[in-house]
């Protein structure tokens, strides 16, 4: 998980808190694609299955304390 970039940790707590891509896009100033784009590189780095995995795997790392 050290591989993410600052911006993808800032995605993914806010994944986390439950903001979709729309309410994430507005709250970083970025488009919606963006934030599909950060969402789809995270997923790959961690190599979770989906956005619950994601989130399993970042709690179980200590990534989001």
């Amino acid at each position: 998980m050290d591989n993410l970039t600052q911006r993808e940790k800032e995605v993914l707590k806010l994944m986390k808190d439950g903001y979709g891509n729309n309410e994430i896009a507005k709250l970083i100033f970025v488009s919606k694609y963006t934030v599909k784009a950060h969402v789809s590189s995270i997923l790959r780095k961690t190599q979770a299955k989906n956005r619950a995995h994601l989130i399993y795997i970042a709690a179980k790392s200590g990534l989001l304390d």
